[in-house]
């Protein structure tokens, strides 16, 4: 056959801007062009030698084209490319693992509609990350673009189409089967993404549920809600929707669906950490009755003390991880982990090639509720013991300064311990002490921001609320006075201390010249609706709206 090269148009890109530590994220058409794509397929094919690539996108609108781009590249260096063509993430890693053949998913995750990304791994799901190949196909495809054409390969590779739904579908209810004990209603928010197609298919399979479907039309562009669970605010359409149905429980996927938030049946968001929990408790207990001893859980540093506690109890082992998908896949693979969970909703599960997957927590949780005779609030009520701030993140001038602070000011006392695996995490916490003095907290700086990310838990929500405030006040000390002190905010507290994720709108009850005047009187940060409560998006206090006036009347 014979080959010729491929021209390709740098116009300016400079990879270094859109491949991160995980994966490969920038906007559309601009910092992250089909040429760039283009390279990125033709440098990813060269690290595996020619191998097989399995190439899926998500519902974007820019999604088609980069990953046809992405194919051609691979398949002028020689690669086959199998089309998987619509695709969840982990449908994408099932298909990975099941195959044995590498992946490219296009997905820009819960980012908005504009952006777009490629989440890769090796055959059999195992993650690229910077430190396992991502650097150097990132400097190939680079040179590629300076260079301004591909070099073609002896032998172009070939393209054919492939059908994997059908074979996740299997994988998934094979791991975890509902086998209909009990008859739930459940609310599924899609966000208009991946989530829309996956969760029909499945649907279909299991009579026992009765899904009431919320924006399952395949949309790039978002037009009801970004598709990201994390934040709040767009979660109040599946919670007014599970209220109204009478529903058993909600769940909302991010935009690739390898994320999953579940709301309980009175619309109250359950803890991640809680999930973990439970899902790490029926995971052990499930391989120690098939003989394993002591079998590794693995989860990150800001999971909830009550993980590493539910898990020790169960006659498990508590690995402890760094924040980031592809160290906590590694970590698994190394301690053969059953299952890992993370604050931010990503679960992983050692049957499901390592590999994290929304669709599997959302089973585990619905076959809990099945062989329970209680509501979800109920099941859920053992594994949220704590009260927790949720991740605050605050803008800093200067991060290592502050963080430094924080440890001059906290170091010194009597029956702390201080852990630097990822950040700084600070333990003040022993059965013997007084229930209002053990909390920990984790301050952790952004990869890529100056921003401080901090996670308080505490035994109490009075005792959260104080060590919250004070290592604030710590953190910002340098902020100007009356100004803006905080970026974003992750989940973030809600009045009654445990955790939600945090909102940014504006208030209703307000008109909008107020609204974007009034603060938070304790940080001057924005301030978010929520029901009854107008919540800081920084600091995490509450106030209550009283008959829709701007009277702020604090809750401690």
């Amino acid at each position: 056959m014979t080959t010729v090269s491929t021209p390709i148009d740098r116009s300016g890109t400079d990879l270094s801007r859109i491949v991160k530590a995980y994966d490969v994220r920038g906007r559309a058409h601009e910092d992250f062009t089909a040429d760039g794509s283009r390279a990125l397929g033709a440098a990813f094919a060269d690290l595996l030698d020619g191998a097989d690539i399995i190439v899926s996108h998500d519902m974007r609108e820019s999604s088609p084209e980069l990953a046809g781009a992405f194919a051609d590249g691979a398949r002028t260096r020689g690669s086959t490319v199998l089309w998987a063509s619509l695709s969840s993430t982990d449908q994408l890693y099932c298909a990975s693992g099941l195959r044995d053949v590498a992946g490219a998913q296009f997905t820009a995750s819960h980012n908005p509609g504009p952006d777009n990304g490629i989440k890769m791994c090796f055959a059999g799901a195992v993650p690229v990350g910077r430190d396992t190949g991502l650097t150097e196909i990132r400097d190939t495809a680079q040179a590629y673009l300076d260079a301004g054409t591909i070099p073609a390969a002896r032998r172009r590779g070939e393209q054919r189409e492939i059908d994997t739904l059908g074979d996740y579908i299997d994988t998934v209810l094979s791991l975890v089967p509902l086998d209909g004990e009990r008859e739930l209603t459940v609310v599924v928010d899609a966000g208009n993404a991946m989530a829309g197609l996956t969760v029909p298919a499945l649907a279909q399979r299991v009579p026992s549920l009765r899904v009431v479907p919320l924006f399952f039309e395949l949309d790039g562009t978002f037009p009801n809600h970004e598709a990201n669970p994390l934040d709040y605010s767009t979660l109040s359409d599946l919670r007014a929707a599970v209220k109204r149905e009478g529903a058993d429980l909600g769940l909302a996927f991010d935009g690739d669906a390898d994320r999953c938030i579940v709301v309980d049946e009175s619309g109250e968001v359950v803890s991640p950490s809680a999930i973990t929990a439970m899902i790490a408790t029926g995971e052990i207990r499930r391989v120690r009755a098939e003989g394993e001893t002591s079998p590794a859980v693995v989860a990150n540093i800001v999971s909830s003390r009550h993980v590493r506690d539910a898990i020790e109890a169960e006659g498990g082992r508590w690995v402890v991880s760094r924040v980031g998908h592809s160290i906590i896949k590694a970590l698994m693979a190394k301690e053969n982990a059953v299952f890992g969970g993370e604050h931010s909703a990503h679960y992983y599960f050692r049957d499901f090639f390592f590999a994290d997957s929304g669709m599997l927590a959302a089973l585990h949780t619905l076959r809990a509720l099945q062989k329970s005779s209680g509501t979800l609030s109920d099941l859920m009520a053992e594994h949220d013991p704590f009260a927790a701030s949720g991740e605050i993140n605050s803008r800093v001038a200067d991060a290592d300064g502050a963080a430094q602070r924080v440890r001059s000011a906290i170091e010194g006392v009597p029956g702390v311990t201080i852990d630097d695996l990822d950040g700084m995490t600070v333990t003040h916490w022993d059965e013997a002490m007084p229930e209002d003095q053990r909390w920990w907290f984790s301050l952790r700086p952004s990869n890529t921001e100056p921003l401080l990310r901090l996670n308080v838990e505490a035994a109490t929500g009075n005792t959260m609320a104080r060590m919250r405030d004070e290592i604030l006040g710590i953190i910002r000390a340098d902020a100007p006075a009356g100004r803006r002190r905080s970026d974003s905010a992750g989940p973030v507290g809600r009045p009654d201390g445990a955790a939600h994720p945090a909102a940014r709108s504006r208030i209703p009850s307000l008109p909008a010249w107020a609204a974007d005047v009034v603060r938070c009187p304790a940080c001057r940060s924005d301030l978010v609706q929520h029901g009854a409560h107008i919540t800081c998006s920084a600091c995490s206090l509450a106030y209550r709206d009283v008959e829709g006036l701007p009277m702020l009347i604090q809750q401690r």
